[in-house]
């Protein structure tokens, strides 16, 4: 049996992964029946609930809330609600600025980081954080196998941590590190994760009981969970930002990208995360709505299976040997019209993709000549197939070089409305150029299962992608394939299963710059070599689309600065200075109101639905992949 990794979107940090599936774990999404009708909007002022609750609406529920195992993105922005890290990433531009560090040296021999945390901290529950919290933290990822799935990336430099005071913390490391400066691993409370064991934590759900909440050091803990309809977090007067305005937070799932869109109309959610295009556009001039398309840190791409394996090279899985041949995906992708799918797709909302690092990091970002450009040309992409050897029969299909026909079987989501419509494009595209191909959608869940097991040839998804580079570039290791534990493989964080030894050369020498300028260079190299060795179509830079009820709130601090995203930012910044327009539009607000377990206040609980892990990033909306 596999275990497979979700590959959703993770969208506040851009990691995805690390679900267990397959019968070790499985998250049970429960539809709801739809909220509301579709008429009207709510009159001017209308509250999902009173003051001091916000509540964000989504496609897409919680995959985990256990820090080892999600990597969806509200799993991630939850995570960065309940537990602090040492850094943070300025909501301005992306910049390291203290988090529970206050401050960090680098030893001249660079050798060493020193942090120091800030006094007083405490837990929610009242305990006191120390460095002994952080060493455990870091140990558990260096120490575990399972736990390094989603946080290896930042350790791999780390050779020891250790803690000379109460509130000094000392990295060693095996050569310098320009990681150090966001080592985005989650501080958790020794006295609540000492007690669960690597065997136990692959299944442990981290979710509250009545009357016992998360244990965190963030401005929120969560105190309730339903799965498939909301989780509901209340602000720890104990973090060390100070007490939130906002007292209570709820993310609430529904099953489809219209019953959201009407949820907002009505009042009945706040903020509406990530809108299908048609959606958003159906919010325009709706009285107390205001829409932003910001540019945002998410690709989505045609994934090939490039030699499913484990990472001592052991083949796994049954994708087609075709896919071996970078010849034969470098035609393929030359048969993909990005353009037509970016207007077909999203709407022209964004912009057409190339590199899996995107633009918004632009002194990170690599960008081909024209020389170097895969363009849209189906006549090429037939050239470059008959060179390769897969001619075209006389019913103008495609054979292998041995003769036999050539057929491959392509993967949607069939929770992600994009996904669905993208992948039937690219369907049309292989046809043009000879290539039959099946189309299967299935959901999300059951995809990151079938990606782990390598029983697939093209699927369609989607990564957010985080400031610092590191974590997207290790995904295309040699490393990061599936590896077996007591006789089960478990998907790592790559899902292409591509392996070059050139490339991992790359990656470990960027790995060891500390010069950001030379360091992009390097970066740049190896986004270069992905291009042309294409196990990914990269097909769109999507814009978030996304809508709140300004009526209501305001404080919002996008990131970064120029047309950033509100929330499922790398931080929590928007919720630290959140607040209603006024307690009069609250107080005269119609809503009628209910109370969710253990009495606090709701908006009409009835609604919503399910939905799903994406991969990578964003999991299940209609955009898709932290």
């Amino acid at each position: 049996m596999t275990v497979a990794l979700p590959r959703t979107r993770r969208k506040a940090q851009a990691r995805r992964l690390s679900m267990l599936l397959g019968g070790v774990l499985t998250l049970a999404m429960a539809p709801l029946a739809a909220s509301a009708d579709s008429g009207s909007p709510a009159p001017t002022g209308s509250a999902s609930a009173a003051a001091d609750t916000f509540t964000i609406g989504t496609t897409t529920d919680v995959d985990s809330l256990n820090p080892f195992t999600g990597i969806d993105a509200n799993a991630y922005e939850i995570y960065q609600l309940e537990y602090p890290t040492l850094t943070e990433y300025a909501a301005k531009d992306f910049t390291t600025v203290p988090g529970l560090a206050t401050s960090w040296t680098e030893s001249p021999d660079h050798t060493t980081w020193t942090y120091k945390l800030r006094d007083g901290v405490k837990w929610s529950d009242g305990q006191p954080l120390t460095s002994a919290d952080v060493v455990y933290s870091f140990e558990r990822v260096l120490n575990g196998q399972y736990e390094q799935t989603n946080y290896s990336a930042y350790t791999n430099d780390i050779a020891s941590v250790s803690a000379p005071d109460a509130t000094t913390v000392v990295f060693t490391v095996k050569r310098p590190s320009p990681i150090m400066l966001h080592l985005y691993v989650y501080i958790l409370p020794k006295h609540i994760w000492k007690d669960i064991s690597e065997t136990q934590v692959k299944s442990y759900t981290n979710e509250p009981t009545p009357g016992s909440p998360t244990v965190g050091a963030g401005a929120y803990t969560v105190v309730e969970r339903q799965t498939g309809q909301f989780v509901r977090l209340v602000a720890n007067p104990n973090y060390y930002g100070g007490m939130p305005r906002v007292k209570n937070l709820v993310f609430r799932i529904y099953n489809n990208p219209d019953a959201l869109g009407q949820a907002l109309k009505k009042g009945e959610v706040d903020y509406a995360d990530s809108l299908d295009t048609n959606v958003y556009n159906s919010l325009a001039n709706v009285p107390g709505v205001t829409r932003v398309a910001a540019t945002y840190s998410g690709f989505d791409e045609f994934a090939f299976n490039t030699g499913a394996a484990l990472k001592d090279g052991t083949a796994i899985g049954n994708g087609n040997p075709a896919l071996k041949n970078a010849s034969f995906r470098r035609a393929v992708s030359w048969g993909v019209d990005r353009k037509t799918l970016l207007e077909r797709v999203f709407n022209g909302y964004g912009s057409v993709g190339d590199s899996i690092i995107p633009p918004i990091y632009q002194s990170l970002h690599w960008t081909p000549t024209a020389d170097e450009l895969i363009g849209y040309d189906p006549v090429k992409a037939g050239q470059l197939l008959d060179a390769a050897g897969y001619k075209l029969g006389t019913n103008n299909l495609r054979t292998t070089p041995a003769g036999t026909p050539l057929s491959l079987r392509l993967l949607g989501r069939s929770d992600s409305a994009s996904s669905t419509k993208a992948i039937q494009y690219l369907q049309g595209y292989l046809t043009q150029i000879g290539i039959s191909s099946t189309v299967k959608l299935v959901a999300s869940d059951a995809l990151t299962e079938i990606i782990g097991q390598g029983n697939y040839d093209i699927f369609e998804w989607g990564w957010v992608i985080e400031p610092d580079p590191n974590y997207q570039l290790s995904t295309f290791t040699c490393g990061k394939r599936s590896y077996k534990d007591a006789g089960q493989v478990y998907a790592d964080l790559s899902d292409s299963f591509y392996c070059n030894p050139a490339y991992d050369q790359l990656f470990a020498e960027q790995s060891g710059i500390t010069d950001p300028v030379a360091r992009a260079v390097i970066v740049k190299q190896m986004q270069a070599l992905l291009y042309q060795d294409s196990p990914y179509i990269v097909y769109a830079n999507y814009d978030d689309n996304f809508a709140y009820r300004s009526d209501r709130w305001t404080g919002f601090i996008p990131q970064p600065e120029q047309n950033g995203v509100y929330l499922f930012q790398y931080g929590t910044w928007s919720y630290s200075s959140l607040r209603p327009v006024s307690a009069a539009a609250v107080a005269n607000s119609g809503m009628n109101l209910g109370l969710v377990g253990g009495g606090a206040v709701l908006a009409v609980l009835v609604v919503g639905g399910i939905v799903v892990l994406g991969r990578r990033r964003k999991t299940a909306t209609s955009q898709d992949r932290e």
